[in-house]
């Protein structure tokens, strides 16, 4: 049932991502053209996604003893400091996003389509992911052995 669930949740969220236009990453340029050719139409549906997640969000901070209904607990952040991890993090990803045309919520569902640009910024992001995971370990192994 848990992966009949996730397999739906994905699906819906794909079929969300390219009805919405995220997907697109001429209308997310133009999004970012605030002097030119700028559309709107985005603010809707982050507007609209807030507006979902939000009530479900605060149900799950408001009732912290609660269990989902297909897991052992909710997975809340428990970080709530601004950090240079964070705000790099956003850096990069806002720049990311404005450069592209793509962010991964919005690529990882283009992929079938076989687009280059799509596959293209697929493969960044997956180097990405581990050149920073690399990076981290490095700077954690660095530090410790600093300590030691």
């Amino acid at each position: 049932m848990r992966i009949i669930s996730t397999y739906l949740i994905g699906l819906v969220f794909g079929i969300g991502i390219m009805m919405s236009g995220m997907a697109n990453p001429a209308k997310v340029l133009n999004f970012f053209d605030v002097f030119g050719t700028w559309d709107a139409s985005l603010i809707f549906v982050m507007g609209g996604a807030i507006l979902v997640a939000a009530p479900g969000y605060w149900l799950v901070v408001a009732r912290p003893a609660g269990k989902p209904l297909m897991g052992e607990a909710f997975h809340v952040p428990q970080n709530r400091k601004l950090d240079m991890k964070l705000i790099a993090g956003s850096a990069t990803f806002g720049v990311g996003w404005g450069i592209a045309g793509f962010c991964p919520g919005g690529a990882l569902p283009a992929i079938g389509t076989l687009n280059p640009a799509v596959l293209t910024f697929t493969a960044a992001l997956v180097v990405g992911i581990f050149t920073a995971k690399f990076t981290q370990n490095l700077t954690a192994r660095r530090a410790n052995s600093a300590a030691a």
